[in-house]
């Protein structure tokens, strides 16, 4: 009997203990869902304050903007509200053509800070610096400001003028730099010949990078007479300041044959994705040069992990930016949508460049540019020699041949020393590929 009262007794315990397993996570999820629905209610409360007792009349729907604005901007710099306007030009953005001022911004210490100043738009030309602090528009200081209030205030007409008071590392005062407005068509990407080096230049990643690439290396390799000709490729990637995933995927799968290319991470294990190379180089393993700087961000940090991983590329210049975050565009109610931050993202070897950026295999850095060079080289006389003096004897050991060629080998010297005058750090890239192919042969 006892053994029975024992055994039911035993039977309640195990009862309770399992009403108190099953209890216990249900009432802290409901204690969690009333300190929600107390919060919202708060922010009811606060609304109608607001909408009924401030100094003046607001509008409804920007409060709601403002209000889910905050929420997002709380999380991350990446993460923000876009309304209809901002999303409908954000969908252009992509596809290359836009109208403003051409940088890439983001917002540091309160300031809007320039990832990059984009190629041949009124930004670049008028002298505006990657990391460049904007601390001002039109004499209007816009410390306090949210990004989008921040751009907004840079919008304008095409053609109107614009005065930007600029904060940059090694000067001790601010400057001011004024900018035409203008419509921006960006050409994704550009390619040319230095020497016998083929050099990329790829400035954003959109729907056009890859057959910008295809298309202009295609024309230019032509022109150099086939890739035996070719010594080499240098990606430029420095002051790209990223675009959309696929496309810096699909520049990164033209040079590789297989592997992963990169990964992404979610909160979520299984919310993951990996993208892997598939089979085909497009400049058929010749060397490559990849060139970064502090303002290559996002995808195209993507590009050169993927290329240093795999040890397709020598990846040259200074760090990059260091954003290894994914952000997922999801319209919403209203024709607006929201940008969030859903996943970091992952270079081959398994490393998060988030905050850390990709370091160089070779740091190099630009050196500041001389203003006052091309005065100095404008003072300097033609330098004598031998051949330019009047009598002088001619050299009868080569032939006309030989003459023209060592003239040749001359002029690229002096074309390559005149590259370093005005792009240190592209120079030295080819001179790196000069030397992987001296070691080949």
């Amino acid at each position: 009997m006892k053994k029975i009262a024992m055994a039911a007794s035993c039977g309640i315990l195990a009862g309770i203990l399992a009403t108190t397993q099953v209890a216990g996570p249900l009432l802290a999820q409901e204690s969690e869902d009333a300190s929600v629905y107390e919060q919202l209610d708060l922010f009811g409360i606060v609304f109608e304050r607001i909408r009924n007792q401030y100094v003046e009349d607001v509008e409804e729907g920007e409060l709601i903007e403002a209000a889910i604005n905050g929420m997002l901007t709380s999380l991350d710099p990446h993460s923000s509200y876009l309304p209809p306007r901002d999303f409908e030009e954000m969908q252009t953005d992509t596809r290359g053509e836009f109208g403003g001022l051409g940088i890439e911004v983001t917002q540091e210490e309160g300031y809007v800070k320039v990832i990059t100043p984009m190629d041949g738009t009124p930004a670049f030309e008028a002298g505006v610096e990657a990391g460049d602090f904007i601390t001002a528009v039109d004499g209007e200081n816009i410390l306090g400001f949210t990004l989008e209030e921040a751009v907004e205030l840079m919008r304008g007409p095409v053609g109107s003028d614009i005065v930007v008071t600029i904060v940059r590392e090694g000067l001790e005062e601010p400057i001011d730099i004024t900018i035409t407005r203008d419509t921006i068509k960006l050409t994704a990407a550009r390619v040319r010949k230095e020497g016998d080096t083929v050099v990329i230049r790829a400035s954003t990643f959109n729907d056009q990078t890859l057959p910008n690439v295809r298309d202009g290396f295609d024309e230019v390799v032509e022109e150099m007479g086939g890739l035996e000709n070719v010594n080499g490729i240098v990606l430029d990637l420095r002051n790209n300041p990223g675009g959309l995933l696929t496309s810096g995927v699909d520049l990164a799968d033209a040079f590789l044959e297989q592997g992963e290319i990169v990964s992404t991470r979610s909160r979520e294990s299984e919310g993951g994705e990996r993208f892997n190379a598939k089979a085909g180089d497009i400049v058929e393993g010749l060397p490559m040069v990849v060139l970064i700087n502090g303002g290559s961000a996002s995808a195209s940090e993507i590009v050169a992990g993927a290329l240093q991983d795999h040890r397709r590329a020598v990846v040259v210049g200074t760090k990059s930016f260091g954003k290894g975050s994914v952000q997922t565009i999801m319209p919403v109610r209203g024709d607006g949508a929201i940008r969030l931050t859903t996943a970091r993202y992952y270079t081959p070897s398994g490393r998060s460049i988030q905050a850390l950026g990709i370091s160089p295999d070779i740091v190099v850095v630009q050196p500041p540019r001389n203003p006052n060079a091309e005065e100095e080289e404008a003072d300097t006389p033609n330098r004598r020699t031998e051949a330019g003096l009047r009598g002088s004897l001619s050299n009868d050991s080569l032939s006309e041949d030989q003459q023209e060629q060592i003239r040749l080998e001359q002029e690229a010297a002096e074309a390559v020393a005149r590259l370093r005058e005005e792009d240190y750090q592209m120079a030295y890239a080819i001179d790196i590929l000069k030397g992987l192919t001296a070691i080949e042969r």
